[in-house]
């Protein structure tokens, strides 16, 4: 069993982004449990959202609290929340950022991260800092979890129509594209 943990902020998409990972892993036949978590509900304000998935029926449906996998939609974000809290030895780290690996401050736990300047690329595909569906992108980059064909398609599952679904189809795109993977 994977255990994915999303942080991100009040309008970035966290929850939606572990929607659309669901149900594209639900096509390639996982079984998934997924756990939204709010806090003050409010724009800008921290969000964490849970994915556990694996090949057989998953019972576990509580908060992940070590988990496996970590994607962060903020550049900003670790500076005020420990993102790193329960990493287990081994773990992803699939980030946000316009930090090159150098600048970055990586727990020696991690043994892999994706870098992406989701930001930026959400500025010139929206118009506004929405990451999510970017950094799904960089997600699939840095661990191959599930096809791109299968993101696409999920995106048409969840509630994307006509030019925001072509924009959000550019950003799982352009999130693949331009992400920088390093074994570290």
């Amino acid at each position: 069993m994977r255990e994915v943990r999303f942080h991100g902020r009040g309008g970035q998409g966290a929850v939606l982004a572990t929607k659309i990972l669901a149900k594209a892993l639900v096509q390639e036949d996982k079984f998934i449990k997924a756990v939204p978590f709010f806090g003050f509900e409010r724009r800008g304000a921290p969000v964490t959202s849970y994915l556990r998935f694996d090949d057989k029926e998953i019972r576990q449906t509580t908060n992940i609290y070590r988990p496996d996998w970590i994607v962060c939609l903020d550049p900003t974000l670790f500076r005020t929340v420990n993102i790193f809290e329960g990493l287990k030895k081994g773990s992803v780290l699939v980030q946000a950022t316009s930090k090159s690996i150098q600048d970055f401050p990586v727990p020696h736990l991690i043994k892999k991260v994706g870098l992406c300047n989701a930001y930026h690329i959400g500025l010139e595909i929206m118009g506004r800092p929405i990451t999510n569906t970017i950094m799904l992108g960089a997600l699939v980059k840095t661990t191959g979890v599930v096809s791109l064909d299968a993101l696409c398609s999920a995106l048409e599952d969840i509630r994307f129509r006509d030019a925001a679904l072509q924009k959000n189809r550019e950003a799982v795109a352009r999130g693949y594209e331009e992400t920088k993977v390093y074994s570290v």
